[in-house]
């Protein structure tokens, strides 16, 4: 018989959509939920609404090391809690094995949602969690914590908890040498934007590890950027060859795989950068012409095409060493790996031919016919179906890898020129229209066309833009049923779920033309069934509060925890000076005076630092077609000020250094203004700096 948890979940996703929509059913329910949690007590046998330690570590996904002894390792016990027929287990495990948990290092967030009636995990259960420091009163019951969930839902940067585990960012690689990170879900007065990345010239693709390191290939330099996407900072440039231009990481991300696209050998072929090290471990040279990568999944073979050649080179990724040239044709161009066939495929442009070769034997075992003017490649969820864009014939080719046919030919206007997937579609963007074409993936196989469908995908056709993207502009959301769609001449993201006529709204670039988008997710995933997890980073130490919820059930909860001082980070050194900014609101007006004001203190004492000669201020106009550097007056207790004139509208970025302190631009939070014609409110909120 099932449980009443069986019987009443709804199995959905909590987005933060849904989030927004709980404050009023937290503040207005009469139910009363109580528990606590203790660590490290003798246990006593548990009842419903009570709580106690987890007598298991492993059942939270914690395996113990083979052979280790446990008083050796300095584990966190978990902590359970019993509520409305459902069991939740928080635990955090540092991932610097028997380490202590410490500020500055990485760890990883569990929570185990059991029913208790079946003991079965509950599975597609979204929980929502956020990590704050606890205050002079921290929350006593679930009154309180129920108080503190509802500041954290209403978004706003006075109530912000330091860390949030269902938010998201969006980032954009620009036309410009820089990456925007947009919060989605919060922003500085009417902006969206967190920050700027800045790169040492413009980007060209892209790939992302772990939601931690972004690898960045930048040709102009002949590097690859290494960005730390918790701290939103280059971390390292690395030497990359000529004209890196594609990458692609392997599926254990030990190497990250550079295609060189010289002009001539042997400088054309690959670099292999080891990730973790940062550090160039290969150059290969593999034939002529611009090159794309794929790997097996195995992490065995990595597939290099090399276009004016016509050939497949592959590598040994073992050896670091080209084992064979497989002849495509005349030209070959994309590439794409299908796990279900084990087989690599490659487009031959100039014959129209998809060649499909076997991953082990390194033999073609396929020539697929189709038409010139093949582009890109990619397979569904699942590897059997290959969709093949065509922008000469205004077609996607889609072939069965299990029959190495093409089964259906799908008419698309205006330039097909590239494809992504979620689950249930196919989206092809068209380089002549802003369209977007959606094809269910259901249907493929069958009569497709009735159920083919055209959404906008911004104002402006991509081919209006003044630079070609490579990397993506179409990315599943962490919704799973949506999409972001990322327009480089309308210079927007626009939001779009699945089952709805148009994009349901919009996120600004700010004047910054697109060459790509990805999405950060430092939301918690269902990493086993009803084990929902995610990595995260504490900037400080101290005691937490472990806020938690679900809806349905309504539950709510606050754990405890505590992070250790980290003494390696005194080691390494800190910025002289803390900045206060003291500014009212990001909304400043256009062509008026402009005062801002800013208060400097000593690290460490946090006493106001007065009488400094060289504060130097720097605003600029993005994307830097305006800028203006000028000296701060000291007011008096540390309080320094600036006064300037916006020229026009836009997002204005405020810098600033001290030279006598040893303190640099990008060393300091900085903060991002909007100017707008109209005047702010007097009672909007303060401004919130952006960390550098």
């Amino acid at each position: 018989m099932k449980s009443k948890m069986e019987r009443n979940r709804t199995q959905r996703r909590l987005s933060p959509v849904v989030l927004s929509l709980l404050v009023s059913l937290l503040l207005g329910s009469s139910a009363t939920w109580a528990g606590s949690q203790e660590a490290g007590k003798k246990p006593e046998p548990q009842k419903e609404g009570s709580a106690a330690p987890a007598q298991n570590p492993a059942a939270a996904g914690q395996p113990a090391a083979p052979g280790a002894a446990a008083p050796a390792e300095k584990k966190i016990a978990p902590q359970r809690v019993v509520k409305e027929g459902v069991a939740i287990e928080f635990s955090i495990e540092p991932l610097n094995a028997g380490r202590e948990l410490m500020d500055g290092e990485d760890a990883v967030v569990r929570f185990k949602i059991n029913d208790t009636a079946t003991n079965n995990p509950l599975t597609g259960v979204r929980p929502a969690a956020w990590i704050d420091h606890k205050g002079k009163t921290p929350p006593s019951g679930d009154k309180d914590c129920r108080e503190k969930i509802k500041a954290f839902l209403q978004a706003s940067i006075r109530t912000r908890a330091d860390v949030d585990l269902n938010t998201y960012f969006i980032i954009t690689l620009n036309k410009e040498a820089n990456i925007s990170v947009i919060d989605p879900l919060m922003g500085f007065g009417t902006s969206k934007l967190l920050t700027l990345v800045f790169l040492n010239n413009p980007g060209e693709d892209w790939v992302l590890s772990n939601n931690e390191r972004l690898f960045v290939t930048v040709p102009l330099s002949n590097q690859v950027a290494v960005v730390d996407t918790n701290m939103w900072k280059v971390l390292k440039t690395v030497d990359a060859g000529v004209k890196p231009a594609r990458i692609a990481l392997q599926s254990d991300r030990k190497y990250v795989w550079v295609g060189n696209d010289a002009d001539a050998a042997p400088d054309s072929g690959v670099t292999v950068i080891d990730a973790a090290e940062m550090k160039t471990v290969a150059k290969i040279p593999t034939g002529a012409g611009g090159h794309q990568i794929a790997l097996s999944p195995d992490d065995r073979f990595a597939f290099v095409t090399n276009r004016l050649d016509g050939t497949l080179s592959v590598i040994d990724v073992q050896k670091l060493a080209k084992v064979q040239d497989v002849k495509i044709g005349k030209t070959a161009g994309a590439v794409a790996f299908s796990p279900l066939s084990r087989a690599v495929y490659v487009t031959d442009e100039a014959t129209g031919e998809i060649v499909g070769v076997d991953s082990q034997s390194h033999q073609v075992i396929a020539r697929i016919k189709t038409k010139p003017g093949l582009g890109a490649i990619r397979f569904a969820p699942g590897g059997r179906y290959g969709f093949a864009v065509n922008p000469k014939e205004d077609a996607v080719f889609v072939f069965d890898s299990s029959t190495n046919n093409v089964i259906q030919t799908v008419p698309v206007d205006d330039g097909p020129d590239q494809v992504s997937f979620t689950k249930a579609f196919a989206y092809v963007r068209s380089a002549r229209s802003e369209q977007v074409t959606l094809i269910p993936l259901a249907g493929v196989g069958k009569d497709l066309e009735a159920n083919i469908t055209t959404i906008p995908g911004g104002q402006t056709a991509p081919d209006q833009a003044s630079t070609t993207q490579v990397a993506d502009s179409i990315v599943p959301a962490p919704e799973g049923n949506a999409v972001l769609i990322a327009n480089p001449a309308d210079k927007m993201i626009y939001f779009y779920t699945e089952g709805m006529a148009a994009p349901m709204g919009n996120f600004q670039n700010y004047r910054r033309e697109l060459r790509g988008v990805l999405v950060v997710d430092r939301s918690l995933r269902e990493t086993m069934p009803g084990v929902y997890s995610t990595n995260v980073r504490f900037d400080g130490y101290g005691e937490y509060d472990v806020a938690f919820l679900i809806d349905n059930p309504r539950i709510v909860n606050c754990f405890d925890l505590e992070v250790k001082e980290n003494p390696a980070i005194k080691k390494r050194g800190e910025v002289a000076l803390q900045i206060e900014h003291l500014i009212k609101d990001t909304r400043i007006p256009v062509r008026e005076n402009v005062t801002l004001r800013f208060k400097l203190l000593e690290t460490g004492s946090a006493r106001p630092k007065t009488g400094l000669k060289d504060v130097n201020v720097l605003t600029f106009l993005a994307p830097g077609i305006w800028q203006k550097r000028q000296w701060a007056t000291s007011v008096g207790d540390g309080v320094y000020e600036v006064s300037f004139v916006p020229p026009e509208t836009g997002v204005y970025y405020v810098f600033v250094e001290c030279a006598s302190m040893g303190v640099r631009f990008n060393q300091l939070p900085f903060v991002v203004l909007d100017a707008r014609d109209e005047k702010p409110k007097a009672n909007d909120a303060p401004a919130a700096p952006a960390k550098p």
